[in-house]
């Protein structure tokens, strides 16, 4: 699977829009790392045109979520989950999660 990788850092694809989730919402998770996704929003483009590449992209999946995408930069090596509420994504590390003892 191929990822951009910059500084160390590793760019993950979220959406954190409500409505539909990206990753979230399907079982194939090369939508979490999709070069050229990454390369269409650092050259600026959201919306429709994510939407549209998508539907190029995965055919046969529902893309709505494409049109909210936005990239966060994790450290290689970081164990992470999308959470995801309505649609609305959220990108959780296992050194931020803060967990409750009995």
């Amino acid at each position: 699977m191929e990822k951009v990788i910059k500084n160390g850092k590793v760019a993950i694809l979220y959406s954190p829009g409500y409505g539909a989730g990206w990753s979230s919402w399907s079982e194939d998770e090369t939508k979490l790392y999709n070069p050229k996704f990454v390369e269409a929003i650092e050259q600026g483009k959201t919306g429709v045109e994510l939407v549209e590449l998508a539907d190029i992209e995965y055919p046969d999946a529902y893309n709505g979520g494409a049109k909210d995408l936005e990239i966060e930069w994790i450290p290689i090596g970081t164990q992470f989950k999308i959470d995801e509420y309505d649609g609305y994504e959220t990108i959780v590390c296992n050194h931020n999660d803060y967990w409750i003892v009995a």
